[in-house]
């Protein structure tokens, strides 16, 4: 059996991600967890929480796999540990200053592995501090905001420059493929890609297919980059739009305005999820619109940190971002917003795209070219 060593890595390529004081900040946050608990050490298993402890650092090989890498943090340090073909790239691009790297074979043990590290070998685990540690991801630290920013301006840009050169014989893949060469060219991942022409039009969720979009079309991104994840909805159409599309454009948008007032600090989730409900009946929807698509909630270090529900009490708080994503039939609007002190933020913004004054708020127009 081969026995797990600690690694020694060589002189850093590269700079390794982590903002020094926003990762003081979020160990603190950590050890408030363990004192909490009455524990002196905490396993971190997922990507959303690693990526976020660590400050941005890649601990994905596959996007739909596990996360390559598992972290303990107790009263001594934090201890990372990843399978030795791993290794070298983990400890030359993604370890931030004084975390302490070792090693598993790459078919051993990694979770038990690093539980074995804490004195009692039975830290705290992830599933038993779910609220907690979501409740320390909320407020976004300095580096973190500026991050942000400019990978939700990125995606946006993104998506001005893919929709704008788009034709009605333009197919759903090809929107979609040039989505992602943009956000892959600016060190991003695309998580969700979505597209729907005008005959799939219906489909909330519209995976691509190889239909040309016709006159009006709908396009999604996800894109993570530094573990933070930023979502943006689009439309364009070739035409000038009939009259039923163009009032519901418009009613969709009243609809964010009222989840937009709602959203501020000291709220509920829930109390939110309340008047979302509530809007939609208000702008013409019908009181059953929300059990047709979710609504997005938090956003962050997942696309959403939760999905917000009638369950989800968290309290909202500044500098924490969302991504509300109203629909109807034929109609979405979604961005990435933060909560300053000056109110919601819209961060995925790009000052080519036509937008109109809503509530105060400039918001997108359906594209047309």
């Amino acid at each position: 059996m081969t026995t797990p060593t600690q690694f020694t890595p060589a002189p850093a390529t590269v700079t390794a991600p982590g903002n020094v004081a926003d990762r003081a900040v979020k160990r603190q946050r950590v050890l408030d967890i363990m004192d909490a608990a009455g524990r002196d050490s905490l396993l971190l298993t997922s990507n959303t929480a690693l990526t976020w402890y660590l400050d941005g650092s890649r601990v994905h090989i596959s996007l739909a796999g596990d996360p390559i890498a598992a972290l303990l943090v107790d009263r001594s340090g934090d201890h990372l540990v990843t399978f030795n073909n791993e290794a070298e790239r983990i400890a030359a691009e993604e370890l931030p200053h004084g975390v302490s790297l070792d090693t598993v074979p790459w078919n051993g043990q990694l979770h038990a592995f690093t539980a074995g590290l804490a004195l009692d070998g039975n830290p705290v685990v992830e599933a038993a501090v779910t609220a907690e540690l979501r409740a320390a991801r909320q407020q976004l630290l300095p580096g973190e905001k500026a991050r942000y920013a400019q990978l939700s301006a990125d995606a946006a840009a993104a998506m001005t420059d893919v929709l704008t050169a788009a034709t009605p014989e333009t197919t759903e893949f090809q929107i979609v493929s040039k989505l992602a060469a943009r956000i892959v060219s600016v060190g991003a991942e695309p998580l969700v890609l979505l597209c729907n022409g005008t005959s799939r039009s219906d489909f909330r969720h519209p995976l691509a297919t190889h239909t040309p979009i016709g006159r009006r079309a709908m396009a999604v991104v996800c894109a993570r980059r530094n573990g933070l994840v930023a979502n943006v909805t689009r439309w364009v159409a070739f035409d000038a739009g009939t009259p039923q599309e163009l009032d519901a454009e418009a009613r969709i948008a009243a609809v964010e305005a009222d989840i937009f007032r709602a959203t501020i600090p000291g709220a509920k989730l829930n109390e939110v999820f309340a008047e979302i409900k509530r809007a939609y009946a208000r702008h013409g929807f019908g009181e059953d619109q929300w059990t047709l698509h979710h609504q997005g909630g938090p956003a962050g270090y997942a696309g959403r940190d939760p999905r917000v529900t009638a369950e989800v009490t968290d309290t909202v708080v500044l500098n924490q971002p969302f991504t509300w994503n109203p629909s109807g039939p034929g109609v979405k609007i979604e961005d990435t917003v933060l909560l300053t002190d000056s109110g919601l933020r819209v961060l995925t913004t790009d000052d080519r795209w036509p937008t109109t004054q809503v509530d105060g708020r400039r918001r997108p127009l359906t594209l047309r070219p």
